[in-house]
């Protein structure tokens, strides 16, 4: 998996490409394509929330001023070059002849407008404000902007990339349901919104006046499919022609099937457990008596390591995974920017485990209920079943609450007292999309601070003061070499206190007919216009 997009590179990027959202697609044809889906988007409205599958049905509808590839490196998009002036200044030349599903010219205003917004949505679970932060965009002319940033900072392009550009005429004032309703899903993508059917369905017609190559598929259906052994009948019988999320003990079967073929690449997600290392006193956190322990043993790094010790991984990955996933002990694989190579998983140790128990002063245990999403990642709840076994076994009893997705998220932001995150101790995942390190440290760790759009996705409320420093440093570091440096510290400062506990990355799966080629991508996400009849 290759590295962020490099400055060198962006320096000579004056570049007119026209890629399509996942690669170049084959004439237009009077054709249909069903995609089953294991999560359904929680709002069509891309800034709702920061998750893949929203993700994933947003990049069919809207554009990005900066595309990615399979491998999350930068490509032209509704930007179709750009240049540093200085080591502060971005100018982005806009794509000419841009026009909206309604046929309304693309501008610069509609790009002022969009990062306007994303910092403002209303009930946001996960913002998209982690990319918006710090840049202030100025319009030069119809076809031309400038984004300027208080210091140099290196992920310009790979931020950006990650922010739906929206309509200021069909967006103003409008809210997550506008978009749910159509009214506001007015976008300048491959494809147009046609109906949201939220537990059932999305169906999206092809945008005949598409500025890049011509989405080869009229039409195209998104089904959700949660059940998996329904999902896979679904393929099986040809009432789809592609799943996502392939069970992982259904993989060799699908494997052998004649007529099918199975696409695996390896995932940007981390899958992790977060903590609540925060709060004087944590609400799913007492003693074996059931009574509120204070202070919290979360806030204690020896606790927090006795977790990480008493996890199997190996056995997660073998038993529960069936081998579709890479034990982790740190934010991010082999081939990201910032990766330590000397950073390894925590081997099971109970033994250790107990030790440090004892020496944080809980030598019985104490009692902790761990939460975890059931149909959001694979085997989400399968694996904090076995965790909780796990923490048990060390001496912790340990009761597992699931949720679906939806009450998950939001309970885990905002479900406390006061509007304050929830669990003590709950399952979790976020992805590298920026290509580094940077990303998932910002979001997940960086002191909370959403005004400036610091530890968006933070809900355990981690803060140390070395490991911002060392992120404000990376931030501004537009020399590569030097950025891993320090990103290899944070990620040294993050492992060492167990600021959170690296369980393992995901492998992505995918099966479809054999009459057809896919193109994976390392961020989970699948797009119709990867999906092409095979010549």
């Amino acid at each position: 998996m290759g590295h962020a997009h490099r400055i060198p590179a962006v320096l000579v990027a004056a570049v007119s490409v026209s890629l399509s959202l996942g690669g170049v697609a084959a004439p237009a044809q009077a054709q249909s394509f069903t995609f089953a889906v294991q999560q359904e988007p929680t709002a069509i409205d891309p800034h709702f929330h920061h998750t893949a599958p929203n993700n994933q049905v947003a990049r069919n509808l809207f554009d990005t001023l900066i595309h990615t590839d399979a491998t999350l490196q930068p490509r032209p998009g509704l930007a179709e070059s750009w240049r540093l002036i200085d080591d502060k200044t971005w100018e982005f030349t806009l794509r000419a002849g841009v026009t909206w599903h309604d046929g309304t010219p693309f501008t610069a205003d509609d790009v002022l407008f969009t990062f306007q917004r994303v910092p403002n949505v209303q009930n946001s679970p996960g913002s998209f404000a982690l990319f918006t932060r710090g840049k202030t965009v100025t319009r030069v002319d119809d076809r031309t902007i400038r984004i300027t940033t208080a210091a140099p900072y290196p992920l310009m392009l790979n931020d950006i990339a990650n922010v739906a550009i929206i309509s200021r005429r069909h967006a103003q004032n409008a809210t997550t349901e506008d978009f749910n309703a159509g009214r506001a899903a007015i976008g300048t993508g491959p494809f147009r919104f046609t109906r949201f059917v939220p537990g059932d369905r999305l169906e999206l017609a092809a945008n005949p006046n598409y500025w890049g190559p011509k989405p080869q598929w009229q039409t195209v259906t998104v089904r959700l499919i949660r059940n998996n052994p329904a999902r896979v009948a679904a393929l099986l019988s040809g009432q789809v022609d592609v799943i996502d999320h392939v069970p992982t003990a259904d993989i060799e079967k699908l494997r052998g099937t004649r007529g099918l073929t199975v696409v695996q690449l390896p995932s940007n997600y981390i899958v992790f457990l977060s903590l609540d290392s925060n709060r004087d006193i944590t609400p799913f956190v007492r003693d074996n008596e059931g009574r509120p322990l204070m202070p919290n043993p979360l806030r204690d790094q020896r606790v927090r390591r006795a977790l990480s010790l008493a996890i199997n991984r190996p056995a997660i990955v073998e038993r529960i995974m069936d081998g579709a996933a890479v034990a982790a002990g740190q934010l991010v694989q082999q081939g990201f920017l910032g990766h330590d190579p000397e950073l390894r998983p925590d081997p099971l140790n109970l033994a250790r485990a107990r030790e440090l128990l004892a020496q944080a002063g809980y030598p019985n245990g104490f009692q902790i209920t761990l939460h975890s999403p059931n149909d959001r990642y694979v085997n989400d709840a399968r694996i904090a079943e076995s965790i909780a076994q796990m923490f048990t076994r060390a001496g912790i009893r340990t009761t597992l609450t699931t949720y679906t997705r939806n009450v998950f998220f939001s309970r885990a932001t905002s479900g406390g007292e006061l509007g304050t995150p929830e669990y003590s101790i709950y399952l979790t995942a976020f992805p590298a999309s920026t290509g580094e390190a940077l990303s998932p440290l910002v979001a997940t760790l960086a002191s909370y601070n959403p005004a400036v759009g610091l530890g968006t996705n933070n809900r355990g409320r981690y803060s140390n003061v070395r490991l911002d420093a060392r992120l404000a440093l990376a931030g501004r570091t537009l020399d590569d070499n030097e950025r891993g440096r320090i990103l290899r510290e944070a990620q040294r400062i993050v492992a060492n206190d167990v600021a959170l506990i690296p369980l393992h990355f995901q492998v992505n799966t995918w099966a479809h007919k054999a009459t057809l080629e896919i193109s994976g991508r390392a961020d989970e996400q699948l797009f119709a216009t990867d999906v092409r009849q095979r010549n």
